[in-house]
């Protein structure tokens, strides 16, 4: 299962809204998909959220007897959100919004922006 991925480097605009903003963000994280990654090199909070405009997303089992993945909903959580549910967005405050491309590891995608945020810190 993959999903496009919405990341920003940025946290949302005033003390209060953020608090108010990241409470909102991560409620029902398991439905949404949502996480907030801190960077313990720089400081810097990302704010990560799958994207998928499909209505659900299959579940299922691998069955080792018929070597078939055997899919139901299972009455499981989505783990995505619609695009036009999405909370990383220019109106929210946020500056940098990187939609990846489907399948691409926003962990990975982190590192890498993060890595080059920090050599322009080390340059100051």
């Amino acid at each position: 299962m993959t999903f496009n991925h919405r990341v920003t480097g940025s946290s949302p605009v005033g003390v209060t809204m953020e608090k108010d903003f990241t409470k909102r963000f991560l409620m029902n994280r398991d439905e949404t998909g949502r996480f907030i990654v801190k960077s313990s090199k720089t400081g810097k909070t990302y704010f990560v959220e799958p994207i998928d405009g499909k209505e659900k997303t299959s579940w299922g089992d691998y069955n080792p007897a018929t070597k078939d993945f055997e899919t139901s909903n299972y009455g499981k959580y989505k783990g995505s959100v619609k695009p036009e549910e999405s909370m990383v967005t220019e109106e929210n405050g946020f500056d940098k919004v990187h939609t990846l491309k489907e399948g691409e590891s926003p962990l990975e995608f982190i590192e890498r922006i993060d890595d080059e945020y920090y050599k322009r810190m080390e340059a100051l």
